[in-house]
């Protein structure tokens, strides 16, 4: 039987994934999920394939308070309002994708620039889920994961986090989430309609831990399951939520043409 293995989400796209026993599936995704994004120099977005250690940082988002707190590795612990009352901001995500948002003023902008090295702000994006990626629910399942692990000659497993995202699978045969284009997924008390492939990018490289490159991942994926239209190294898969409902770990996961 096919089950949720694992649910993770993060406030600010790029920092510290948070495990989550559940989440409330939207029809824009999970609403606390990438709520906020970091951009440096002329809105250019920062995120983990530019800076790997942010993955270090750990986010905390109290949308009933709006209150947003960071918390750092070297013990600096940053807790200030969450509402977006700075300027506007446009930025570029994953090629010709415009995100926007506002600037989230406080003492974020100087500790993550100090952090990163250069000057970064903290946005909050207008719309619930534009900061995701392409689509607003993301599933890998652990026998992928684990078969990346044998096609690498590894001992044991890559960490599935070092993939972000927002659902993992068990009970399935290794890429099994591949043959899903197209199909209904109920997921707990939802029901997500699976988009395609999801696309990797170096971040995957990084550790989870410490965001610095460990493990080649892309070079092994396209090693063992080679490239889509000659230039995509996939990895999981994306989903739009059709029905909300909540999504808790352990929740049976079945697959169906029609619903």
């Amino acid at each position: 039987m096919i089950s949720v293995s694992r649910l993770s989400v993060t406030p600010v796209k790029g920092l510290a994934l948070q495990p989550r026993e559940e989440v409330l599936l939207t029809e824009r995704g999970v609403l606390e999920n990438r709520c906020f994004y970091l951009v440096g120099r002329a809105g250019m977005l920062i995120s983990g394939i530019n800076h790997g250690p942010l993955c270090t940082v750990r986010p905390a988002y109290d949308p009933d308070r709006e209150l947003l707190t960071l918390a750092f590795r070297d013990g600096r612990v940053l807790e200030g309002s969450a509402v977006a009352s700075g300027e506007a901001v446009e930025t570029f995500f994953y090629g010709p994708r415009r995100v926007t948002g506002h600037v989230v003023p406080g003492p974020f902008a100087a500790a993550l620039s100090q952090f990163v090295g250069q000057d970064v702000r903290l946005v909050r994006a207008d719309r619930p889920g534009d900061a995701c990626d392409v689509e607003l629910v993301t599933f890998l399942s652990d026998a992928s994961v684990e078969e990346l692990g044998r096609q690498a000659g590894l001992d044991v497993p890559p960490d599935g986090r070092r993939f972000r995202m927002l659902v993992g699978l068990a009970g399935c045969r290794p890429h099994e989430e591949d043959e899903w284009t197209g199909a209904a997924m109920l997921i707990g008390e939802a029901v997500v309609r699976v988009g395609g492939p999801v696309p990797r990018c170096a971040t995957t490289t990084r550790s989870p831990d410490t965001g610095a490159r460990d493990l080649d991942t892309l070079r092994a994926i396209k090693a063992y399951r080679g490239l889509r239209d000659g230039k995509n190294i996939d990895f999981g898969v994306y989903g739009d939520v059709e029905r909300p409902g909540r999504v808790r770990v352990g929740d049976p996961v079945s697959v169906e043409k029609e619903v």
